[in-house]
C-alpha cells in the first residue's frame, strides 16, 4: 500500500441509541391553579351594598307617594315674641351699673373705711401713705419670699395696689389690699387668686386648714392660722380673707397677740366686697 492510502478505522463499540422522547404532562399532573385572595369578600360587600341601596330607594318611593302628615299643635296660641321688635343696640349702662367705671377710676375710693376709733399706721402718721402700696412693700409685708412674689406678680401684669391699714387696741394690726391687674392673654386676678387658695392648706407658710367661705363671693374665703410661738415674744396670731372679683384680688389680713375670731375677719371680707 502506499501511504498515502488511507485505512479507514473500524467502530470501537455500538452505536449510541437517541434518546427517548419525554412524555407530555397529563391534566392530573398539571399545577392547581388558585383563586385570587379578597373576590370573594368584594363579591359579598358588593351585593350588600347594592342591597341596601335598593332598599333605601324602594323605601323613599314608598314614602314619597304618601300623604303628608300634619303637625302637632303648638302648645299656645301665639309665639312668644314681642309685637315689635327691640333695639338693635341696648342703652348703655348707667355709671352706677357699670363696675368697670367704678375700678378704672381712682381705687383707692373703694378700700372699706377704718372702724371708729381705729389708729392709723405709722406710715399715715408720718404722711408717707396716700393709699397706694408699692408691689415690693406689699411682698415684702405679707410673703416669706418677696422676691417670688415680685416676680410672680409682675409676670401676671399687676397693674396697681390699692391699701388701707389701721391699728386696734394694743397690738391688733389690720391691712386691706386691693390688687388690680391688666387685661391681657392671662388672667392675672384669677391666677394669682387660684395659687394662694391652693396653697394655704398645706403649705408649711399658709393656714394648713381649707378655711372658711366669704358670703358674696363664689370662691373667697377666710383663715385662721395656727400660732406662733418664740421664746422672748409674744404669741402671734393671724387671720387672712382672699376673693376675687372681675380684675381685682381681696386679701385682707390681721395680726394679733390674742385669739382672732372668725367673725372679724369674715365680716370685714363681706364689708369690703359689697364696695366692689
Amino acid at each position: 500500500m502506499e501511504p498515502n492510502d488511507t485505512i479507514p478505522a473500524a467502530p470501537e463499540g455500538p452505536a449510541p441509541v437517541p434518546p427517548a422522547p419525554a412524555e407530555e404532562p397529563s391534566a392530573a399532573d398539571a399545577p392547581v391553579r388558585r383563586r385570587p385572595r379578597g373576590r370573594t369578600t368584594l363579591i359579598i360587600a358588593a351585593a350588600a351594598l347594592l342591597g341596601i341601596a335598593g332598599g333605601a330607594a324602594a323605601g323613599y318611593g314608598v314614602q314619597a307617594e304618601r300623604a303628608p302628615t300634619p303637625l302637632a299643635a303648638l302648645s299656645q296660641p301665639g309665639l312668644g315674641y314681642p309685637a315689635k321688635p327691640g333695639s338693635a343696640d341696648p342703652a348703655p349702662l348707667t355709671a352706677a351699673q357699670d363696675r368697670r367705671v367704678r375700678t378704672d377710676g381712682d381705687l383707692r375710693k373703694l378700700l372699706v373705711d377704718r372702724p371708729k376709733g381705729a389708729k392709723k399706721t405709722l406710715t399715715d402718721e408720718l404722711g408717707l401713705d396716700d393709699g397706694w402700696q408699692p408691689l415690693d412693700q406689699y411682698a415684702e409685708t405679707y410673703y416669706e419670699d418677696p422676691h417670688f412674689m415680685f416676680e410672680s406678680l409682675s409676670e401676671l401684669d399687676l397693674r396697681r395696689v390699692a391699701s388701707v391699714a389701721w391699728r386696734q387696741g394694743e397690738h391688733r394690726e389690720t391691712g386691706v389690699q386691693l390688687l388690680q391687674f391688666r387685661s391681657g392673654d392671662r388672667n392675672g386676678a384669677a391666677e394669682h387668686f387660684g395659687d394662694q387658695l391652693m396653697y394655704m392648706p398645706w403649705d408649711k407658710d399658709g393656714a394648713g386648714n381649707p378655711g372658711d367661705p366669704v358670703k358674696g363671693s363664689r370662691e373667697g374665703r377666710y383663715f385662721l392660722y395656727p400660732v406662733e410661738r418664740k421664746a422672748g415674744y409674744l404669741p402671734s396670731y393671724r387671720a387672712r380673707a382672699l376673693a376675687v372679683r372681675g380684675d381685682i384680688v381681696l386679701d385682707i389680713n390681721i395680726f394679733d397677740t390674742v385669739p382672732i375670731g372668725k367673725k372679724d375677719i369674715r365680716t370685714l371680707a363681706e364689708r369690703q366686697l359689697e364696695r366692689l
